[in-house]
């Protein structure tokens, strides 16, 4: 009966495994940005909405904890449901569903993409243009800031992001199959919607956000100890960067966010600042020079291949040992 019900949700064979990754990358190739219909139904658009309709501002704990069971459990059972009745038509169906569930539940080009616009709009030196695009990637005010402060903000969420929409829903693909990177991709989505510390959301939002941080907690350790190991990408040393990742990976107030952010500063020799809250690394290089930006994306994607390989296998490790 277990083997019976793993079938619908777990790939049986490395070549399944390996096809829905591969498939679900393509689509995120082809198809990055949601528009339309497919924004409508994307389970992170849904979600979120979902959540500040129940979760209202100034509620108890107890309503954000109902809150959050409530959207993930109907998530999942949305898209459990879809998978098995895929199983039960057609095994190559159910592939391409689960493709397209870890394609919604991860989002890599669009970080890099957003990243990049901004570095040519300061290689160009139009500070607006890279203040617009780096205001997609981060909540502060980056009207206000100056080039080197928006190069930060890009970079800084370079480094965060790539843990939250990638490395993370990929780490929960390994282990859960589709499902599993769908539950991560809902749980950051529920931190989004209502883990904030103000605007009445302290109380509700309290309990989104302690499980963003605990699912989150590992991913963000790996991702920062690839980012380290990528670190001569930057023409910087792994011991150097290893060194100015554990200076200051608590300098943030999120336990999770610090890691791949103090990583990446040392991996580029760059001194990261969000003004007022913290700084993160030296300022051996330029971080708003378009050579140490482009380095940094190289080593995001670097870092993206090196954990979606891993990942993979310990996927087929699983699936062999399970089933």
């Amino acid at each position: 009966m277990l083997l019976e019900a793993c079938k619908c949700f777990l790939p049986q064979n490395p070549l399944e495994s390996i096809a829905i990754v591969v498939l679900a990358h393509v689509m995120e190739c082809l198809y990055p940005y949601h528009t339309g219909v497919m924004l409508s139904i994307h389970p992170v658009h849904t979600a979120y909405v979902l959540a500040l309709r129940l979760g209202k501002p100034y509620s108890t704990r107890l309503r954000g904890v109902l809150t959050w069971f409530a959207v993930i459990v109907l998530h999942l059972s949305v898209y459990g449901s879809l998978l098995y009745v895929s199983c039960l038509i057609s095994r190559i169906l159910w592939i391409v569903v689960s493709a397209y569930i870890v394609k919604v539940s991860m989002s890599l080009r669009l970080l890099l993409t957003l990243v990049n616009n901004v570095r040519l709009c300061i290689e160009k030196d139009d500070l607006d243009c890279a203040r617009r695009y780096a205001q997609h990637l981060v909540r502060r005010d980056v009207y206000v800031l100056g080039k080197r402060h928006v190069a930060s903000a890009a970079i800084e969420s370079l480094a965060e992001s790539l843990v939250d929409g990638y490395t993370s829903p990929m780490l929960y693909y390994a282990i859960a199959g589709p499902l599993g990177a769908l539950f991560q991709r809902l749980v950051n989505t529920m931190d989004s919607a209502l883990g904030y510390k103000h605007n009445g959301f302290r109380d509700v939002g309290w309990f989104s956000a302690k499980m963003d941080t605990v699912v989150n907690f590992v991913p963000a350790r790996l991702t920062a100890m690839l980012i380290v190991l990528h670190s001569f990408v930057g023409g910087r040393r792994v011991s150097e960067a290893y060194r100015i990742w554990r200076r200051d990976y608590r300098k943030t107030e999120s336990v999770n966010a610090g890691h791949p952010m103090a990583a990446m500063a040392g991996a580029l020799g760059v001194e990261l600042e969000k003004p007022g809250f913290y700084r993160l690394g030296d300022p051996v290089n330029d971080v708003s020079s378009p050579e140490v930006m482009r380095r940094g994306i190289v080593i995001a994607l670097l870092v993206a291949i090196t954990f979606t390989s891993i990942c993979i296998a310990l996927n087929i490790a699983l699936i062999t040992t399970l089933l």
